[in-house]
């Protein structure tokens, strides 16, 4: 499923992340970025030890924010590392901290010339952010970037499960 938001292209499809062809892949990693399970792990083992020197060399990201390294030996370019929230209930600053994920995410491909970005469902895995919820969050998130930043051409959330893809299409009808 996808819209056009503008000059831009917002899809949603149900995939494997790592074989992505945009030119970043974002990934849902954890705060010292030396990979772990889930998305995370999938890419660093998709892309190969070049990923994991970088992250080491960058030394970890706070949650909220965005780092880039190389793709490694994945079909994108690049990959924008970002620390998503871990639910507790939802009021210690979680959605605020979802959308920051994507909102920077984004910030650092348009300043690096990134033009078509791949996301997960960040924080839904087992950091345990409700799907409904964070699907609503991305997609709003994003929407509202694009709006203001026609550079970026094309944004895919890439989900792993058809129960992701449900949920993401309904929010995406809403937004």
């Amino acid at each position: 499923m996808q819209v056009k938001l503008g000059q831009s292209v917002l899809e949603i499809v149900e995939g494997d992340l790592t074989r992505q062809d945009t030119d970043a892949l974002v990934n849902a990693a954890n705060p010292s970025l030396r990979g772990g399970g889930g998305v995370d792990g999938a890419i660093h083992r998709a892309g190969g030890p070049k990923i994991l020197e970088e992250c080491l060399q960058i030394g970890g990201c706070p949650t909220g924010e965005a780092r880039l390294t190389t793709g490694g030996n994945l079909k994108a370019r690049y990959v924008i590392h970002t620390v998503g929230p871990v639910y507790k209930d939802g009021s210690h600053g979680e959605p605020q901290l979802l959308a920051s994920c994507y909102r920077e995410s984004l910030k650092l491909a348009s300043a690096k010339g990134i033009k078509t970005v791949a996301f997960p469902s960040i924080s839904t895995g087992a950091y345990g952010y409700p799907l409904k919820e964070a699907a609503r969050i991305a997609l709003q998130t994003v929407k509202e970037y694009l709006a203001q930043h026609p550079e970026i051409t094309l944004v895919r959330f890439v989900l792993f499960e058809k129960t992701a893809y449900e949920e993401y299409e309904e929010a995406l009808k809403s937004v």
